[in-house]
């Protein structure tokens, strides 16, 4: 009776395990490595370096080859992702929301950051030189203005979109605007004397002479690339949604699980590799979905029916 229990119990196991080591080698027969994207905003030998240890961690844990392509700006990302080419990146709200507006079954937004203190967004800051004579947003009617690229949240769509809320016309209301290629190349220019002002993102937490506690200007601080004494920020935007990192659809679910997964463990696994991919302190990632980020999709539609019409 026992003997007949057991081997009925070796079987069941012994089925299980079969089912599992095939559901594995589905996904691997289908996905031969994975292609991440990497956006503008550093050189690109910082950028590899910096990410190489989340390389080496998810090929160790999914037993693929991890591939890096670096994107001069953020419409190589969306290129990538719509053309089939890439399967992850981490991108900005607004660059979800290009993909999203031209086709909805591209790509899913499915993990963010918890900022420090428990929220899950930053903000828009809008810096000039400390020496200038710009204290306000109304002191930049008539200076020149460079937008970090077409496709950033921070950079472009929410300060736009904050100048068409008070009634102005960004192409009117500055003397001048261009897009720097990235949100350190637009922190350069306005060093330089380029422009008057630049726009990028900052966690808004911590003190500002620090660069806050995560954001373009701590990643610039940490790198010798900026002495915050030399910039002043003379707006803040409200809150926006972290940016997501978004997977192609199309790829197998129980990839997509694993590496999902593996990416929401890795502050616990390897804090410092968490801290060099996501620019300073936060808490970790949460799993985010669409709806978190429908708002940023109308917004983009309402900015780019006013380029068109205007």
């Amino acid at each position: 009776m026992f003997s007949r229990f057991f081997i009925f119990l070796s079987l069941l196991i012994g089925l299980e395990l079969l089912s599992s080591n095939l559901a594995l080698a589905d996904w691997r027969d289908e996905v031969k490595e994975l292609k991440i994207g990497l956006s503008g905003g550093e050189n690109e030998a910082d950028r590899l370096k910096n990410y190489e240890c989340w390389r080496v961690y998810l090929e160790e844990k999914l037993d693929i080859p991890v591939k890096f392509f670096p994107a001069s700006d953020v419409a190589g990302i969306i290129h990538g992702l719509l053309g089939k080419t890439l399967d992850y990146a981490s991108v900005g709200p607004s660059g979800y929301a290009a993909m999203y507006i031209d086709d909805p079954n591209a790509v899913e937004p499915v993990l963010t950051v918890r900022e420090s203190d428990g929220s899950i967004g930053y903000k828009s800051a809008m810096y000039v030189r400390k020496d200038s004579n710009i204290y306000s947003l109304e002191d930049m009617r008539g200076r020149s203005m460079a937008w970090s690229d077409p496709n950033t949240t921070s950079g472009y769509l929410v300060p736009s979109y904050e100048l068409h809320q008070r009634g102005l016309n960004p192409s009117k209301f500055f003397s001048r605007t261009g897009f720097a290629g990235g949100h350190e190349q637009a922190v350069i220019a306005v060093l330089n004397g380029q422009y008057d002002a630049g726009a990028t993102w900052v966690s808004g937490q911590g003190p500002v002479e620090e660069g806050y506690t995560r954001g373009v200007f701590r990643n610039m601080i940490k790198k010798g690339l900026l002495d915050m004494s030399k910039l002043r920020v003379i707006w803040l935007s409200g809150f926006i949604m972290n940016g997501p990192h978004v997977v192609r659809k199309d790829l197998p679910e129980d990839f997509k699980k694993e590496l999902i997964n593996h990416n929401f463990n890795l502050a616990v696994r390897d804090r410092q590799c968490f801290e060099e991919i996501t620019m300073g302190e936060s808490q970790g990632f949460i799993k985010v979905k669409h709806e978190n980020y429908e708002n940023v999709v109308e917004v983009r539609r309402m900015i780019r029916n006013l380029r068109r019409n205007r």
